[in-house]
């Protein structure tokens, strides 16, 4: 059986996979979604 990281790989190179990745890429590079990032983070790390 494969490994999961080599499953990801594998899927990351198909088409389907390509088209994920941009569409990812072009979610992460939105200031909206960027602040939301920023507020999980600011938020996670006073639980400490």
């Amino acid at each position: 059986m494969a490994s999961l990281v080599s499953r990801i790989q594998r899927f990351l190179r198909s088409p389907q996979g390509r088209q994920a990745r941009s569409r990812v890429e072009r979610i992460a590079r939105d200031p909206r979604t960027q602040a939301k990032v920023r507020g999980l983070l600011q938020r996670r790390g006073r639980r400490h």
